[in-house]
């Protein structure tokens, strides 16, 4: 892995320093020239050029081609699932800011009633039409974007009970609301797939 990430960054600098050369016996006024940032070390002007980071995963191997296709299942839920769980951390923080400023329990029960009608008249029919293993893969991304569970979340802001509650019918479709985020462990693919989204790799 470390060989591979020598490489590219070799790579990179070398494409850098063909431009900057390019750059320098190009004419003024012409298309080419590199205008950046400089340092000056030991008496010599170096380029300063800020590089957008680079993620490498090794190629993936399937035993079979049934693990090649819950692989490429894995792909579309991902990519279905994951604006929700993006969203779910937006609407989140924005709740959260707004609730701290109420001043009375009634004031906040109320307003968590309201987001939740809302949420339910936006995204409701959306949400319905997920598969179980799309809303487990769900409740596992918003755990990643928010750092707590679905389980936590919902006891803070409709408390133990309804936690419990919910969390009793996510037991009977065979899921859990208190599934964690593993990046490193069995989520890795999920990690993966989520990665190479975020930076246009696939």
């Amino acid at each position: 892995m470390k060989i591979i990430r020598c490489i590219i960054l070799m790579w990179c600098l070398g494409q850098l320093s063909f431009s900057q050369v390019y750059a320098q016996t190009d004419t003024l006024g012409k298309e080419g020239r590199i205008i950046t940032t400089g340092r000056v070390v030991d008496g010599d002007t170096l380029p300063h050029i800020t590089l957008e980071p680079i993620v490498v995963f090794p190629p993936l191997t399937f035993k079979s081609r049934r693990q090649y296709r819950r692989y490429g299942k894995l792909v579309r839920d991902v990519k279905k699932v994951y604006p929700y769980a993006k969203l779910a951390k937006a609407k989140l923080e924005q709740m959260e800011r707004e609730f701290q400023a109420l001043e009375t329990e009634r004031e906040r029960k109320e307003y968590v009633k309201t987001v939740e009608q809302q949420l339910m008249d936006e995204f409701g029919n959306e949400l319905k039409k997920l598969t179980i293993s799309q809303g487990r893969l769900l409740l596992k991304l918003i755990d990643r974007e928010t750092g707590e569970t679905s389980y936590e979340l919902l006891k803070t802001l409709r408390g133990s009970f309804s936690a419990v509650f919910w969390q009793a019918v996510a037991r009977i479709f065979g899921s859990s609301l208190k599934a964690e985020y593993d990046a490193h462990g069995e989520d890795y693919l999920i990690e993966r797939i989520v990665l190479q989204l975020e930076y246009g790799t696939l």
